[in-house]
């Protein structure tokens, strides 16, 4: 009985792990990207003056618990992403998502969204999510998967503020760099 159970059990054990044996699409190489895109974040607030160009607003304002640093304050956004540093420029793809501030003694917040590409270069979403420790020089944001061109993708996306014009635009420089393509 049991030499039957143990070639049952080794014959299951073989089909699952060709289940999860990695695909021989897989390209990953910790050292060199598979893709590498720069895109220009263009953030413009509403500030209950300009409608007709806000790509952001805040729906929900921060807590009395620190409202020095914004603690609470909840944010969505519809943000071009341009190939330049030139709001004027056309979009390349959108970034589609919310940030809300989450520390009390500095300004950080939770960032989280999809980069929306539909053009003749590329197709689909790349996802990226993390904390945007916002003090620091660049933050480094995890790319969690994706759609179309960039399927099941992972990487990092490197994020530096290039201009600030108090809260109503700021503009991040997004190094997105994937170590995961299919």
């Amino acid at each position: 009985m049991y030499p039957r159970f143990s070639s049952i059990l080794f014959i299951l054990l073989a089909i699952s792990s060709s289940f999860v044996a990695p695909s021989q699409s897989r390209k990953f190489n910790a050292n060199k990207p598979c893709k590498h895109l720069v895109l220009h974040f263009h953030d413009i607030m509403f500030t209950g003056h300009n409608a007709g160009n806000a790509t952001a607003a805040v729906i929900a304002n921060e807590t009395q618990l620190s409202e020095t640093y914004k603690f609470g304050k909840f944010i969505v956004f519809n943000d071009p992403l341009t190939a330049d540093s030139s709001l004027q420029s056309p979009p390349v793809a959108w970034a589609q998502g919310f940030y809300f501030y989450d520390m009390k003694t500095t300004f950080n917040a939770w960032f989280a969204c999809s980069l929306v590409f539909n053009s003749t270069e590329h197709k689909g979403t790349i996802n990226i999510m993390g904390a945007d420790i916002m003090d620091a020089e660049t933050r480094d944001l995890s790319v969690v998967g994706g759609t179309g061109d960039f399927f099941m993708t992972r990487g990092i996306a490197t994020l530096r503020t290039e201009e600030m014009e108090g809260v109503a635009y700021f503009r991040v420089l997004m190094d997105v760099k994937l170590y995961e393509c299919h």
